[in-house]
């Protein structure tokens, strides 16, 4: 479980942040929970604050002021284990990769954590499996095409065995092959267990397979609905209704 409490950030002068300078922050404000097993879609338009709310899960970064737990424990407290539990893939999977090979990227994560090379191994497969890579460790990262950029970074993170797996704009560049695919796996994983968190501008396709719809607007949530009616309420948000 992610709990939230009256979250502020605030971007700053010169050192990345600032509490006193007058900055209006980029999120305001925030509580929330998300439960175990949930799939959440957290839309809103650009500057709104999904990222900036999403890195604050696992502790890429620090609040100005509220509180941030994962299963209990502050983030704070315990970075390695925050980020074990909430897994997260960027807007664009190259910025999070750190190897070479398929491979070698996926594994990063486990080999951080300090397990078994055998557990490791496992945890590799699987994740390749999961994204349908499996017999592609040895391919050249720089060689794969965007899609499949994209399932190499969901590998990675799953490798991590996490509750929620966060993904920041995931269907940015692809088309629309990679698109289903993408969909596909994160269907799967939903059905397995996996708490999903999308961040996204583009509803397409999310309607029917998330169960909770947040909308952050002004570096406040904004709306907090079942997807359903949710869509009713888009209005000034700005964010595009799905066709």
């Amino acid at each position: 479980m992610i709990e939230i409490h009256d979250l502020t950030y605030r971007y700053g002068t010169s050192d990345g942040r600032s509490e006193t300078d007058g900055t209006a922050p980029v999120i305001d404000g925030v509580s929330l929970t998300i439960e175990d097993g949930s799939f959440v879609v957290l839309a809103g338009p650009n500057g709104s604050g999904k990222t900036t709310l999403v890195r604050q899960f696992n502790g890429l970064l620090d609040p100005d002021s509220g509180t941030v737990s994962v299963n209990g424990q502050p983030v704070s407290d315990n970075t390695v284990a925050a980020r074990t539990a909430v897994a997260m893939t960027f807007q664009d999977p190259r910025d999070g990769f750190v190897a070479a090979t398929v491979g070698a990227d996926v594994a990063f994560g486990p080999e951080n954590l300090g397990l078994s090379r055998t557990e490791i191994d496992r945890r590799v497969e699987e994740a390749l499996t999961a994204v349908q890579l499996d017999g592609h460790k040895a391919d050249r990262i720089d060689r794969l095409s965007g899609g499949e950029q994209a399932r190499v970074a969901i590998a990675g993170a799953l490798a991590m065995d996490p509750d929620h797996l966060v993904l920041d704009e995931p269907f940015a560049g692809l088309d629309e092959p990679a698109r289903q695919s993408v969909l596909d796996r994160l269907t799967a994983l939903y059905a397995d267990g996996t708490g999903i968190v999308v961040v996204t501008h583009d509803l397409r396709d999310m309607v029917n397979l998330a169960d909770r719809l947040l909308v952050m607007h002004e570096g406040q949530v904004a709306l907090d609905s079942p997807p359903e009616t949710a869509v009713e309420q888009l209005s000034g948000l700005g964010v595009r209704p799905p066709c």
